[in-house]
């Protein structure tokens, strides 16, 4: 399960990212969730994603 905080969600997204996966879309389609929703709901929280540095930032 996620967290649905998005401060957490941030925190979990990005050391998955640092520590498992090589892009968002294989985070996503490994665990389930829809890449638009998150990357939004991240953006509520003024992250964007970097594709060159593989996190949000």
């Amino acid at each position: 399960m996620i967290p649905q905080d998005p401060i957490m969600l941030l925190s979990y997204v990005n050391t998955r990212l640092r520590d498992e996966f090589s892009s968002l879309d294989e985070l996503c389609n490994t665990i389930g969730i829809d890449k638009n929703e998150l990357i939004t709901k991240l953006e509520s929280i003024d992250y964007v994603y970097y594709e060159s540095q593989n996190q949000f930032k």
